[in-house]
């Protein structure tokens, strides 16, 4: 049976917040304070931000060829070589950066609860959004936001769902196909920007969730901020901009493998 204990009413008769519960493991007992779920938070967000700078470095390559960035989609089914069955490093990965996605989702959520139950009469005041920027009062807006959109890009370019010109190992026909639709486009850079506001608060206030928060660093935290979202924004807007301005087309599409090389002859773009 759980044993909690409630902290003591102080002199002036106020009702605790809320029970401690004393029961379980004791990194569960830490993650249920509000300590634990910032730590949590953290530790997920710089794994999540580190996904989000590889991915965009991936990406990239889509600049330097079809054939470079199908290769390196299949360098990541084939990692690490024949150490392991194809396509298995990679679903660890995957499992271990979904699992960061919950525990972020489930830490912000329960912080949530307990600032609600800190302070259960809504209080309003001018202050409080002088104090706090735009990119912190809309964390839980952009949250949703980003993560509506990582269902639908996973639909879109990993599972082609939502792609009717999708081909299983054509990631540069395939971002080009999908990017060429200007909802679509529209609908990727809407959501850019949600992340770049998102992470902007994040790496700012990751260290403080931490423990880690100096007057001395603040102006390099807000520089780092400032530079990874912007970086990430600037990285991923160019793709719906470079394919919507025309300069990227398709190359010689459904061609099997897709990671051979076009003939020079064939890189033609498809037909209206």
């Amino acid at each position: 049976m759980a044993i909690t204990e409630t902290r003591p009413a102080p002199a002036g008769g106020a009702a605790p917040i809320r029970r401690i519960p004393r029961s379980g493991p004791p990194i569960v007992r830490f993650y249920r304070t509000a300590v634990g779920k910032k730590w949590v938070m953290a530790i997920t967000g710089v794994m999540l931000m580190g996904f989000v700078i590889a991915h965009l470095i991936g990406n990239l390559k889509v600049y330097l060829s079809k054939e470079e960035i199908n290769l390196y989609g299949e360098a990541l089914r084939d990692m690490p070589g024949h150490l392991l069955p194809r396509t298995v490093l990679l679903w660890v990965l995957r499992i271990g950066l979904i699992g960061a996605f919950v525990f972020h989702l489930h830490s912000a959520y329960g912080l949530t609860r307990i600032n609600h139950k800190a302070r259960p009469v809504k209080y309003k005041s001018k202050r409080d959004y002088v104090a706090a920027d735009f990119a912190s009062r809309t964390m839980r807006w952009t949250g949703i936001i980003v993560g509506l959109f990582i269902l639908f890009h996973l639909a879109d370019l990993t599972w082609g769902v939502a792609n009717p010109d999708f081909l299983r190992g054509d990631p540069y026909n395939n971002l080009i196909y999908s990017l060429q639709r200007p909802g679509v486009a529209a609908i990727y850079i809407v959501a850019n920007i949600a992340l770049a506001f998102h992470l902007y608060h994040g790496s700012w206030s990751i260290f403080q969730s931490m423990g880690i928060n100096n007057p001395r660093f603040n102006r390099l935290r807000r520089g780092f901020a400032i530079g990874f979202a912007g970086l990430i924004l600037v990285g991923n807007l160019s793709f719906p901009i470079a394919v919507q301005a025309h300069w990227l087309e398709p190359k010689c599409p459904h061609t099997k493998p897709p990671t051979a090389a076009c003939p020079s002859s064939s890189t033609t773009t498809k037909a209206a």
